[in-house]
């Protein structure tokens, strides 16, 4: 596909590109290189903009790419995504060139894991597509101009109305044949199949249009049946299926010989005067749709980007006011402190200078005044120290035990140094020390007597 893309826009090798230019270029091959697909993974990263577009990362086990679903597509999704979830998303390849971002473009986003039906829708279709019932090849034109049209359907479906409806605005002259059948419940395929098979063996109508309104998996599964995918194929008048929404397919849709968005484009489709010039204004419409959302999206996104680094006016005057507070502060530090730092200096010098100073007279009275005073205190403090010499000695010769001895006393000891104080201290047998002025006596108890109480 890229190849095919610059062999029709080739690119001179002498040529230099600016940066816009290229990511303009790889935007429109990605988009041109893939059709809207279904892609699967796990939510990571989700934001919501207050714009309304949703940013988030889709990703599996082994990659991941970001995406971006716009506020006009993400209000009709029914539910928010949250961190974790797992999804399938029907998306668009491109580019987000400002930032020359790889990214997905999301129209419709829903819950992964359908369950056993959608693994049988896969696999019916697979087979389906082998068999070659949806080759382009086999699939007849609709013609320019019709008479009748058949429309199989329920005669209670809402879809039925909005055919009816459209049909009488855009070609009232067309007549209309309806074949009824229920569209959804038990036995809806083979009575779906029915309906077909009876207007293709009537052959009153030159086309077809099997119909209904959307709705989930299980509501449209009949459309899914292989047995009306066949009649469908098999049928000779041409098959417009407009089955569901725009973001609805089934199988009707595949096999059918076209198909329409919803029941009422199908309408619009079947009755076109012209296929090819509807074909054409329907193609360019598309293209300019396109490319006008292309441009909105792109200048969307930048708009949220920019929206993110915009600073406030009033933050930043404020940002300025406390520079220039600042700015003053340190200019007012740089002018003054030095001079005040000088002054401070002189000063202090000045002060030491003073101090210094030679006073010879007022120093030498002071000198002599001090000097006369010292030796005044020296003379009163050793008197008072002899006082108090003298007066010690006196106390310490009074409390000398040797004076107590000399007085006629005796110190008793026992034989462990113990001072004898007391008489029931002593006991028959035990030694004693008696201690006088000039030696000292070893003397042993023999009796010991206890004075008797006086009575």
């Amino acid at each position: 596909m890229a190849s095919d893309f610059f062999t029709q826009n080739p690119i001179k090798t002498e040529s230099i590109l600016p940066v816009s230019a290229l990511n303009q270029a790889v935007a429109q091959l990605l988009e041109r290189s893939f059709p809207l697909t279904w892609i699967s993974g796990e939510i990571s990263n989700f934001t919501r903009a207050s714009s309304g577009h949703w940013y988030f990362t889709l990703k599996d086990s082994a990659a991941q790419v970001r995406a971006v679903m716009f506020r006009g597509r993400a209000q009709y999704a029914g539910f928010i995504p949250r961190e974790g979830d797992k999804v399938e998303v029907r998306a668009l390849v491109g580019l987000y060139a400002p930032r020359g971002d790889y990214q997905i473009n999301v129209e419709a986003i829903r819950r992964a894991g359908v369950g056993n039906l959608y693994e049988a829708f896969l696999q019916l279709k697979a087979r389906l597509s082998e068999e070659g019932l949806f080759s382009p090849e086999r699939k007849q034109a609709i013609p320019d101009f019709v008479k009748t049209i058949g429309i199989v359907t329920s005669p209670q479906a809402a879809a039925l109305r909005d055919v009816i409806t459209s049909l009488q605005r855009r070609a009232p002259h067309v007549k209309v044949i309806i074949y009824p059948c229920p569209v959804q419940g038990e036995g809806a395929g083979n009575k779906i199949a029915a309906a077909i098979a009876q207007a293709d063996a009537e052959g009153k109508c030159e086309v077809l249009i099997v119909c209904r309104g959307g709705g989930s998996i299980e509501d449209l599964w009949a459309f899914n049946e292989e047995v009306v995918a066949r009649t469908i194929a098999h049928c000779e008048i041409p098959v417009i299926s407009g089955v569901g929404h725009e973001t609805d397919f089934t199988i009707s849709d595949f096999v059918a010989d076209l198909r329409a968005p919803t029941p009422t484009a199908a309408a619009e489709m079947a009755t076109a005067p012209t296929a090819d010039w509807i074909s054409c204004l329907q193609h360019w419409q598309s293209l300019m749709q396109k490319q006008m959302r292309r441009q909105l999206d792109t200048e969307s996104q930048n708009l949220d980007w920019l929206t993110h680094r915009l600073q406030s006016p009033a933050a930043a005057l404020e940002n300025k006011r406390l520079q220039i507070i600042h700015s003053a502060q340190r200019l007012r530090f740089a002018v003054y402190k030095p001079q005040q730092l000088a002054q401070s200096r002189l000063t202090h010098f000045q002060n030491k200078l003073q101090q210094y100073k030679p006073k010879p007279k007022p120093d030498l009275e002071k000198l002599s005044n001090l000097l006369q005073q010292m030796r005044s205190n020296m003379r009163h403090q050793l008197q008072r120290q002899k006082v108090d010499l003298e007066n010690l000695q006196t106390k310490l010769e009074m409390l000398n035990p040797q004076r107590t001895l000399e007085r006629g006393y005796v110190i008793l000891q026992q034989s462990d140094g113990t001072l004898v104080r007391s008489g029931q201290q002593l006991m028959s047998g035990n030694t004693l020390h008696l201690r006088t002025a000039i030696d000292t006596t070893e003397l042993q108890i023999a009796q010991v007597k206890t004075p008797q109480a006086a009575h």
